[in-house]
């Protein structure tokens, strides 16, 4: 499978991307990589590595985007820009799936220029997966979407339920709406409307969930709005860097807290490998004709092997297929 790689993408780009896609041709036979950059500046930061150069390939692109930048701009005058030229090679077949750590406004826009929507869909989602005590969840829209309409959080409770069955294994994964209480008359007016659609359909739709219970298992699926869904999720990875921060600093403030810590070490390491986005790898953007990985800013080598390992996993199953026609039977069932 070839994997197009957003090379210039994220805020240690290029040498964390580079170093995640020579990881990864090292440990997975299955995955060639086409890094997407400036060719002159790629090729310098591999020639001190070691790896199989006919399994990482060089596509030039002249043009970086920067996160500051809006979409519509970037779009208009960035025609040869790392993202732009990694989502061509997807719709030219040259390459399976793209994955990029960069301007993720930017990647659903191009996605939806270059790619298009799948049948049926209004708008894409960002669905990211997220611990909880028992297992994980799966939220949406994480950022793709700032206002949306009450059709849009059903779609979003049908790609969502979609890619737990195929990606997660979970053959009725349980779906919430993100709301300020548990009753169907609780929330603003989209989460009311969106309530009565979810529960149309033959979604196992278990009603509103609210933000303190989105960690407990209750649910496999949760939609919200991307304005909502980005703030869950950003305080959501701040609280688990405060939590870990602040419990290191209380251990080494008591005169055993050595003798703690070494004791405890496992229990902290097991913490942070569970709520560390690295380990997650990327968010796909679920409702376009195509696979595209969209990984946090501050991806790591590791988030960035993760990352292909997911973009793998989801355009060999062609999770964007089921989608659409998970989609295609929703509107056919409601037409009838």
């Amino acid at each position: 499978m070839r994997i197009a790689l957003d090379a210039m993408g994220g805020d240690y780009a290029p040498s964390v991307n580079i170093e995640g896609a020579v990881e990864t041709v090292g440990e997975n036979d299955s995955i060639d990589i086409i890094l997407v950059g400036n060719e002159t500046l790629l090729r310098q930061e591999l020639r001190n590595r070691r790896y199989d150069s006919s399994r990482i390939t060089v596509e030039h692109a002249s043009q970086v985007i920067e996160m500051h930048e809006p979409p519509t701009t970037a779009l208009r005058k960035k025609k040869d820009s790392s993202i732009r030229i990694g989502i061509d090679l997807v719709k030219a077949g040259k390459a399976d799936a793209f994955v990029s750590a960069g301007h993720s406004g930017v990647v659903m826009a191009t996605s939806l220029l270059l790619l298009g929507p799948s049948k049926g869909v209004f708008r894409p989602a960002i669905a990211t997966i997220m611990p909880t005590l028992k297992d994980t969840f799966v939220l949406l829209d994480a950022g793709a979407n700032v206002d949306c309409k009450p059709e849009n959080l059903l779609q979003f409770g049908l790609m969502g339920s979609t890619y737990c069955k195929f990606i997660l294994g979970k053959p009725n994964p349980t779906v919430a709406l993100l709301s300020i209480g548990e009753e169907d008359t609780k929330g603003n007016e989209l989460t009311k409307e969106a309530f009565k659609l979810l529960r149309a359909t033959s979604l196992n739709f278990i009603g509103n969930i609210e933000g303190k219970d989105m960690f407990t298992g209750k649910a496999d699926v949760i939609v919200c709005d991307g304005f909502i869904g980005n703030v869950a999720l950003k305080i959501s990875e701040g609280l688990a860097e405060t939590i870990l921060k602040m419990l290191k600093r209380e251990i080494s403030s008591v005169s055993t807290g050595r003798i703690g810590y070494l004791m405890m070490k496992p229990a902290i390491r097991n913490f942070k490998k569970r709520t560390d986005y690295d380990e997650y790898g990327g968010a796909p953007l679920l409702g376009i004709n195509g696979t595209c990985i969209i990984s946090h800013g501050r991806s790591t080598s590791k988030a960035i092997k993760n990352a292909l390992r997911v973009a793998e996993d989801f355009s060999a199953k062609r999770v964007y297929e089921a989608i659409a026609a998970e989609i295609e039977s929703e509107i056919s069932g409601r037409a009838a």
